[in-house]
């Protein structure tokens, strides 16, 4: 069978053209519903501010040493900070924001992002997990347990997911540390 510049150049051409206009409408698509995404995602990022920090009636953006941080008021009162922080878990980069209340007192923290396996890590977003973490802050951050009853520095891991246990705790404690160092600023 003799192949012809017709027969080749036609449907290449044809899928060259398809192509084309598919990216062209995507990335209109794109322009077009930018502006509302980063609203979308601006108001997403308030509400978990105000999960992690309810006492705090509005909060102040702040940066120190290249990372964003809150600070959670009540009208002059500060009465907290709310810091995101990410950390690799077993299925990549999770994203947590934790927010702790100007006496040192962990008041929450939310899981942003993360890739955890189904029905073990992906637990990590269940409340009776994230409570764990309500809880004074510890000088030298949390650390994680498989088994007993854990004290006021340590978190027991999620059973068959020890990795995103650790991940989690480890943007917790990095919160803790950014914390120590805005607190004696501010």
């Amino acid at each position: 069978m003799k192949l012809s510049a017709k027969a080749v150049l036609i449907p290449t051409l044809v899928l060259f053209l398809v192509s084309a206009i598919v990216t062209a409408v995507l990335a209109g698509t794109n322009a077009l519903t930018a502006d509302t995404i980063a609203q979308v995602n601006a108001q997403a990022e308030q509400a978990s501010r105000q999960v992690v920090l309810p006492d705090a009636q509005s909060f102040e953006e702040r940066e120190q040493d290249g990372n964003i941080y809150y600070i959670g008021k009540n009208g002059e009162e500060t009465v907290g900070y709310v810091f995101t922080t990410e950390s690799n878990g077993y299925g990549g980069a999770m994203s947590i924001m934790t927010g702790i209340s100007a006496d040192g007192q962990i008041t929450g923290i939310n899981i942003l992002s993360h890739n955890e396996t189904p029905g073990l890590g992906a637990n990590a977003t269940n409340e009776s997990f994230r409570d764990q973490y309500k809880k004074p802050v510890p000088q030298s951050g949390f650390s994680v347990i498989k088994s007993g009853s854990p004290d006021d520095t340590q978190i027991l891991a999620m059973t068959g997911a020890t990795i995103t246990t650790d991940a989690v705790t480890n943007a917790v404690n990095l919160a803790v540390q950014q914390y120590e160092t805005v607190k004696e600023e501010n």
